[in-house]
């Protein structure tokens, strides 16, 4: 069983900065990549950005130059820096890992957090 833990959202003005976390716990032996997606308000989920276990990012056009991604492989821990937050910011973000299970057939499975709320208004 594997379990991501999302925290940090919550209410920022148009501007301002946040900080997200994602802890992810239980039976795997490595995480390959991991992300964050949004879902607003009568909008499907998108991509916000995503890193891979070698460190290689990528960032929805909305958000680059913006917001940064960055893993702790050591913490099992995803990271997501949301500066100069625009109202369109506001969602649900979820954290994503894809979890590998080594054996002689290994096996990766996409796993979802609960989901953190970030608004961004005045």
């Amino acid at each position: 069983q594997v379990q991501l833990v999302e925290s940090g959202g919550g209410l920022v003005q148009p501007g301002g900065s946040l900080g997200l976390s994602c802890v992810v716990s239980g039976r795997f032996d490595s995480i390959r990549a991991m992300g964050w997606y949004r879902q607003a308000p009568g909008k499907q989920r998108e991509l916000v950005a995503s890193v891979t276990s070698g460190g290689s990012t990528n960032y929805a056009d909305s958000v680059k130059g913006r917001f940064t991604i960055s893993r702790d492989n050591a913490k099992n821990t995803v990271y997501l820096q949301m500066n100069s937050l625009k109202r369109e910011g506001t969602a649900v973000y979820y954290c994503n890992a894809n979890v590998l299970r080594a054996g002689l057939v290994p096996y990766a499975y996409d796993y979802w957090g609960q989901g953190t709320n970030v608004a961004v208004a005045s």
